[in-house]
C-alpha cells in the first residue's frame, strides 16, 4: 500500500495517477489527500529496486531501511537478484530502475567500471548491517576445520585457528552452508545461533558494521560536480572542528 504523503513529496510523477478528481473539484484538492493513508498501489508506476538476495540478506535489510528513510516504503517494488552483473544489465534494459550494492562487495569495482557508460552512481549512504557473529555448529556433519566467510568480513575476527577458510559470495550463503552442514563454523548473522541454540553456538560476537552503500541508476546526477550533503553529521563535525581554537602541532 502507498503512503500518499510520501508519494507526493518524494515521487511527484505518482501524483497525477494516484487518484482522479471528480469534475468541478478545486485544483488544490489533491493536496488534501495527505490525510488519506493508503490506496491500492499501481504496479505500473512503482519504481523497481534490485539488490542481492536471498530473502533476509543484508542487502535486502539495508535496502528496506533506505526506502523507509526516503519515504517510499510500499511505494517501491523490491526484487532480489543472484548476481550484480545480471542486475546491472536489467537496469540498463529498463527491466528495473535502480540497483543497490554494498561498496565493499567484491564485485563493486567491476559493476562501476564495466557499465560506466549506461549505469551511474546516483546516491551513496552509510548503514549498519544486521548483527553478525562467528558461529559454530555444535554437531558438525562435515567440513571439520572449515570456516566460511564473505571476503569483506574475513578480518572481523581472528581466524588463525582454523585450518581452512572458505569464501562465499554473501553472509547469507555462509549461513546456508552452516545449515546444510558443509562448514563447521562461519561468520553469519548472530540471529542464527539465537534462533537455533541447540544446533549452533555463538563463538564471538561481531555486532553491526556500518558500511558504505551505493545506489546505481540510468541517469547521472552529478553534472560533473561533487554531490555532497553539506548538512550531514560528518559536515557538522567538520564545521565544529574548524571553529575550535588553533592547537599546537
Amino acid at each position: 500500500m502507498i503512503d500518499l504523503q510520501a508519494a507526493f513529496v518524494n515521487a511527484p510523477r505518482l501524483a497525477g495517477r494516484a487518484a482522479s478528481l471528480p469534475r468541478g473539484q478545486p485544483e488544490s484538492a489533491p493536496f488534501r489527500l495527505r490525510a488519506l493513508r493508503t490506496v491500492i498501489p499501481d504496479p505500473t508506476i512503482m519504481p523497481t529496486f534490485l539488490t542481492l538476495g536471498p530473502e533476509d540478506s543484508n542487502h535486502q535489510f539495508v535496502l528496506q531501511r533506505y526506502l523507509a528513510a526516503q519515504g517510499l516504503g510500499a511505494a517501491a517494488r523490491v526484487m532480489l537478484i543472484d548476481d550484480f552483473h545480471d542486475g546491472a544489465r536489467r537496469v540498463i534494459a529498463r527491466e528495473a530502475d535502480y540497483l543497490l550494492q554494498c561498496a565493499v562487495h567484491t564485485a563493486a569495482a567491476e559493476i562501476t567500471g564495466t557499465y560506466r557508460r549506461d549505469l551511474h552512481v546516483i546516491d551513496a549512504f552509510i548503514c549498519p548491517s544486521r548483527p553478525m557473529a562467528l558461529v559454530r555448529a555444535r554437531r558438525p556433519r562435515a567440513g571439520l576445520g572449515c570456516v566460511a566467510v564473505q571476503p569483506a568480513t574475513r578480518t572481523y575476527v581472528d581466524l588463525s585457528g582454523w585450518a581452512t577458510v572458505i569464501h562465499e559470495p554473501t553472509v547469507s550463503a555462509v549461513q546456508q552452508g552452516l545449515l546444510s552442514g558443509r562448514y563447521e563454523a562461519g561468520i553469519a548473522f548472530s540471529a542464527l545461533a539465537e534462533r537455533l541454540p541447540e544446533d549452533f553456538e555463538l563463538v564471538e560476537r561481531v555486532g553491526t558494521v556500518c558500511d558504505a552503500w551505493v545506489m546505481f541508476g540510468r541517469e547521472a546526477v552529478d553534472g560533473g560536480d561533487a554531490v555532497v550533503w553539506t548538512g550531514s553529521p560528518a559536515s557538522r563535525q567538520y564545521q565544529a572542528a574548524s571553529a575550535l581554537p588553533d592547537r599546537p602541532l
